[in-house]
């Protein structure tokens, strides 16, 4: 059967966190929303920003001006704030070499997924890149994971790569494994406590995993 890996993006392939980060501050500012530290502005890489907003006490009624304001600045500056992870392009490079069909399923825009990875030279590993849309209707790990099913049908084998417990969980909703990393945004307990089957330190331990993984799934 075909093999397919589906790998989130933001603390996954590149560390966009910075870029971020760097655009969340001031959005939640234009609400008079300081935060005390920095660090507390890490949730925002991975979940969709309406998600992000409205855990900081953002209305729900303001949440489209918050994104407004942050796509402002992020549309021309923030994503390219942002660095391939050290390995990610060697594993991507084997994995495709190796004949697995990759994908991309972020819940970063779209249109935006794909201006990141071309920059990086990294679109071209991909067989299709999926992310969210710029309006409302798709903006899950979940919704995303259906949009890319729908454009490619059954993938055959297929495991999710990405380092948050919203990559596990809206893998699961498809009853897609995941293998969590954790050189990303997200927490180790999160991802075990979602249900990831593995978690791995580096992307060569993720080759390893990845390669074990696909063995099993074919007894």
């Amino acid at each position: 059967m075909p093999k397919a890996i589906f790998f989130d993006l933001d603390g996954t392939l590149t560390d966009s966190g910075p870029g971020i980060m760097n655009c969340a501050e001031p959005a939640l500012a234009h609400f008079g929303i300081q935060v005390r530290h920095r660090d507390e502005l890490r949730v925002f890489v991975g979940p969709p920003l309406r998600q992000s907003f409205a855990r900081f006490g953002v209305p729900e009624e303001d949440i489209d001006e918050a994104i407004r304001v942050f796509r402002e600045r992020y549309v021309p500056i923030g994503k390219f704030e942002n660095t391939p992870y050290d390995g990610i392009d060697g594993l991507l490079a084997q994995l495709k070499a190796e004949g697995y069909a990759l994908y991309v399923a972020t819940s970063k825009p779209e249109v935006t997924a794909m201006e990141v990875l071309e920059h990086f030279d990294l679109a071209e590993y991909f067989d299709r890149i999926c992310g969210a849309s710029l309006s409302k209707g798709r903006e899950t790990k979940e919704d995303v994971i259906t949009y890319l099913l729908d454009q490619i049908g059954d993938p055959g084998q297929v495991v999710m790569v990405g380092d948050t417990d919203y990559d596990v969980i809206g893998a699961k909703a498809h009853g897609i494994d995941t293998i969590g990393v954790t050189w990303g945004y997200g927490q180790r307990e999160s991802m075990q406590q979602a249900g990831a089957v593995a978690l791995a330190d580096t992307p060569d331990a993720l080759h390893a995993l990845l390669t074990r993984r696909f063995q099993s799934l074919e007894i």
